[in-house]
């Protein structure tokens, strides 16, 4: 789900069937109604507002995952009886990046691994709030930082 079109079209490219740019009810309709009225198995909300978990959890089917990804920007989330009653399991955690550093960084920085299509603008260390602003603002999907 989602509207930018940089992220909708890289999620195409990922293997996106269907990309519901829709917000809100209108968007869990749409979801409802790709699914043949059952919701989805899992939604992932990844570092989104409060709509967002909204909406995950309003297309996810019952008996469904909802999983927060990362670390949200707000701490409620809107599970009432009417979710408990949907038997809906609410998970998720964040990246343990540094569990990952030592392996995966020289395989990086030799090339053997490219961080990926995610990366879609290059900044230096004196440019990082402008990268960050960049990605609050929706101009950039991820902003790599070089040295």
């Amino acid at each position: 789900m989602g509207n930018n079109p940089g992220r909708t079209d890289l999620g195409r490219q990922f293997g996106a069937t269907d990309v519901v740019a829709e917000r809100g009810d209108a968007g869990a309709e749409k979801v409802r109604e790709l699914t043949a009225g059952d919701g989805t198995h899992v939604a992932l909300e990844c570092v989104g507002t409060e709509q967002a978990i909204q909406t995950a959890i309003a297309v996810v089917r019952d008996g469904g995952t909802v999983s927060r990804v990362g670390v949200s920007q707000y701490t409620t989330v809107p599970m009432d009886m009417g979710t408990i009653m949907r038997n809906i399991t609410l998970t998720g955690g964040v990246c343990p990046a540094r569990a990952y550093i030592e392996e995966l960084m020289p395989d990086i920085l030799d090339g053997r691994i490219r961080p990926g299509k995610v990366f879609d603008r290059t900044i230096d260390l004196d440019h990082v709030p402008d990268g960050y602003r960049a990605m609050a603002d929706r101009d950039a999907i991820k902003v790599q930082i070089t040295l």
